[in-house]
């Protein structure tokens, strides 16, 4: 069977591409690891390649969703390890592309996620909707002072599901996090990277170029199949501000801007996540043979060969966390 090669690292990089010229080479097929590209009908604010493009090639783990179902790392763990071992197991190459941090984690390093009580979690949620953000965040700094430092106090959902977590096991937060060595499958992780104002550069013209092309239409449309109502589609970077922008919170351009904002934020974050990650091994998305690279890289020697606990406060088996609302819910977004 083959090694799946799992393509990551910050938006707009040029994972998508370098994703297809591996599929074609190596007689793949495409996982999607992206979280907001698992919903349907989020497709230009999401840079989800069109089914023209995909040069014939299979994809799995894309349009999976309606925009009113919460996107779950527990439930694509699940499907998309389905797909890796079918891919596997018929000889061909899984080529998982995508920059969504925890579903990367999960599904590589077989993280197992703390239960769930939900009398708990809505004891909490009932505590986040009645006295605020500020109450949460006080109970878990009595609770877990090291979650409470990394969690933003803002983000109030990813709070519950911490003192959910540590109210059912006893432990810290951070104990469910999973140990970092050999991939799961010995998968090959390539990182996807370049200058930083290049990829800021690429990233004000991918944002424009989605307001050009009908982000704003596509937003009312999916508004008409549920968007508002969704947990997780309606945060995505692009779809929140469009919402805000035909709420009149502020104008067009306000809306792009702050697209762009907080698109180049998630990046910073992304790039900070997987270069704490010894086992990727880096490219330059700038490179003019790219694909070269890449294989050359698949043959050098992994960096990590036995597992070992990650023991600091930001590393990758302990994120800050800023990107999910939850252990089990994700709201990471940007397009790839």
């Amino acid at each position: 069977m083959s090694v799946p090669i799992a393509v990551v690292g910050p938006t707009a990089t040029g994972k998508s591409d370098l994703g297809l010229d591996l599929a074609a080479r190596l007689d793949g097929e495409i996982v999607n690891i992206d979280a907001m590209q698992l919903y349907r009908g989020m497709d230009i604010g999401t840079a989800k390649l069109p089914v023209a493009e995909r040069r014939g090639i299979p994809h799995h783990q894309l349009d999976v969703l309606a925009v009113t179902e919460t996107a779950s790392v527990a439930t694509y763990q699940r499907a998309a390890t389905a797909d890796v071992e079918d891919i596997m197991t018929r000889g061909r190459t899984p080529v998982i592309v995508g920059g969504s941090m925890m579903y990367v984690q999960a599904l590589l390093d077989e993280w197992e996620f703390p239960a769930t009580d939900p009398a708990v979690r809505a004891r909490w949620e009932r505590v986040l909707a009645d006295d605020g953000v500020a109450a949460v965040h006080a109970a878990l700094r009595s609770a877990d002072p090291v979650a409470a430092a990394t969690i933003l106090p803002t983000d109030g959902r990813r709070m519950v599901r911490a003192l959910e977590v540590v109210e059912l096991t006893g432990q810290p937060f951070a104990a469910s996090a999973p140990t970092i060595g050999a991939p799961r499958w010995n998968t090959v992780i390539l990182g996807v990277d370049r200058d930083t104002a290049e990829l800021d550069a690429r990233i004000e013209r991918r944002t424009a170029l989605m307001f050009e092309t009908g982000l704003v239409d596509e937003v009312r449309g999916l508004i008409d199949q549920g968007l508002r109502e969704g947990v997780t589609a309606r945060r995505a970077i692009g779809y929140a501000q469009v919402l805000a922008y035909l709420d009149n919170e502020y104008d067009l351009n306000h809306a792009e801007e702050h697209t762009f904002i907080g698109t180049r934020r998630y990046v910073r974050r992304q790039r900070s996540w997987f270069r704490r990650d010894p086992r990727v091994r880096w490219v330059d998305g700038a490179d003019p043979d790219l694909l070269g690279a890449a294989l050359r890289a698949i043959e050098t020697p992994s960096a990590i060969e036995t597992p070992s606990a990650i023991d600091t406060p930001h590393a990758i088996g302990t994120p800050r966390a800023i990107e999910t609302p939850g252990a089990i819910d994700s709201t990471e977004r940007t397009p790839q």
